[in-house]
C-alpha cells in the first residue's frame, strides 16, 4: 500500500508503481519512492478509461508538476489472487479499496497498450491551488487507507464517487449529477460544466482526447507523458 510523508511543501510518497510490461499478465513488479514539491503543481489531467464503451468506464487523475512527471492515482479494488471483479459483489464488501499511486507509464499503459482498453485524457481547467488542495485530500486518503483498511463500494466508495467527493471537499461547486454513478457519460459532465476545453465541440474534444494510438506507438519510452499528450487541444486557462 502507498503511504504519504508531509513536511510542509516537500511529500514524499512510498509504494509508487512503476511495473514493467511485456504483456498483461507478464510483467516486472517495482515499486519506487517519489519526492514532490507541491509549490511545483501546475494542473489536474482527468483519464476515463473503457473495458466496453458504454455507462460505465473506469475514471482517475495524474497531477502535473513543471518540475517531474504526472503522477497518477487510480482508485481500484485490491483483488486477491485469482479474484475478478464483480460488479454485483463489490455491493456486499467483498473487495478491498486501494489508491494505486504510480507512473503514468505503468498506470495509462498497461489500460492503452495490454489491456486494450479505450482511453481519453483530458485536460481539467483547474488552477494549481485547485490541484494541491485535491492532492493533499488524496493523500490524506492514502494514509487512512495503509492504517485503517476499507471495502470497495459501487455505489459509495469507488473511483468516480471518491473523485467528486475528493473535489468537493477541496472546494468544488456543483450538484451531483447521475453521470457521477453512469461514469461512462463523465467527459460529458465535465464538458457541460464547464470543467475542459469548451471551445471545441464536445464530439470533436473527445475524438482529440483518445490517447490509445499515440500511447502504443509511445510504449516503453522514457518520454511517455509527453508524447500522450501532443495532439491533445490546448489546455484553456482557468
Amino acid at each position: 500500500m502507498p503511504r504519504a510523508f508531509i513536511d510542509g511543501d516537500r511529500v514524499r510518497i512510498t509504494g509508487v508503481r512503476n511495473f514493467d510490461y511485456v504483456s498483461r499478465n507478464d510483467f516486472t513488479v517495482r515499486y519506487t519512492e517519489r519526492e514532490l514539491l507541491l509549490s511545483h503543481l501546475t494542473g489536474i489531467d482527468f483519464y476515463v478509461s473503457y473495458w466496453s464503451e458504454g455507462l460505465v468506464g473506469h475514471t482517475f487523475l495524474s497531477f502535473m508538476f513543471d518540475n517531474a512527471p504526472p503522477l497518477s492515482i487510480s482508485i481500484e479494488t485490491r483483488p486477491e489472487v485469482g479474484e475478478g471483479f464483480d460488479p454485483l459483489a463489490s455491493l456486499f464488501k467483498q473487495f478491498e479499496l486501494i489508491y494505486v499511486v504510480g507512473e503514468e507509464r505503468d498506470l495509462v499503459g498497461v489500460r492503452t497498450n495490454h489491456r486494450r482498453e479505450t482511453t481519453y485524457l483530458y485536460r481539467l481547467n483547474a488552477s494549481a491551488d485547485d490541484a494541491r488542495r485535491l492532492l493533499e485530500v488524496y493523500l490524506k486518503r492514502i494514509n487512512e487507507l495503509a492504517d485503517r483498511p476499507e471495502f470497495y463500494h459501487l455505489l459509495s466508495n469507488s473511483c468516480t464517487i471518491n473523485i467528486i467527493r475528493y473535489a468537493n471537499a477541496a472546494g468544488r461547486v456543483g450538484r451531483f449529477d447521475i453521470r457521477h454513478f453512469f461514469n461512462g457519460l463523465i467527459d460529458s459532465y465535465l464538458y457541460h460544466s464547464g470543467r475542459v476545453d469548451t471551445t471545441l465541440p464536445f464530439d470533436e474534444l473527445r475524438r482529440r482526447s483518445l490517447i490509445n494510438a499515440a500511447a502504443q506507438a509511445a510504449d516503453g519510452a522514457p518520454d511517455f507523458s509527453q508524447r500522450i499528450r501532443q495532439s491533445l487541444p490546448t489546455i484553456a486557462s482557468p
